[in-house]
C-alpha cells in the first residue's frame, strides 16, 4: 500500500490509504468508470476537462495506478461528488 503523503512521480500526493485501503483503491476504478459512463463522456474528453492525461485516466479506470490527490480532486469536482464517494466509501 502507499504511505500517506508520499509524493508521486507526477508531483502530487497519492491518495492515502486507510485500514480500508484495499477496498477504497479497488472501488475507485469502478466508481470512476460508472460516473464517466453515466455522463456519456469519453476518457479523452474527461481527461482534457480535468487536466489529466488520457493514459493516466485509463490506468485509473483499470486499477493499474492510484491517482494523485490533485487528480482525484479534479475528478470529484467534475462529477460533483465527494472524494469519499469517488473512492467507494460513501454511497
Amino acid at each position: 500500500m502507499i504511505a500517506p503523503g508520499r509524493p508521486s512521480a507526477g508531483g502530487g500526493e497519492l491518495i492515502a490509504t486507510t485500514e480500508e485501503g484495499d477496498r477504497v483503491t479497488s472501488e475507485f476504478p469502478n466508481q470512476l468508470r460508472r460516473l464517466r459512463e453515466r455522463r456519456r463522456i469519453s476518457r479523452r474528453v474527461l481527461a482534457e476537462l480535468c487536466g489529466i492525461s488520457k493514459s493516466a485516466l485509463s490506468r485509473y479506470e483499470r486499477g493499474e495506478r492510484v491517482p494523485t490527490l490533485t487528480d482525484a480532486e479534479a475528478l470529484a469536482d467534475f462529477f460533483e461528488v465527494s472524494l469519499d464517494r469517488l473512492c467507494g466509501r460513501e454511497k
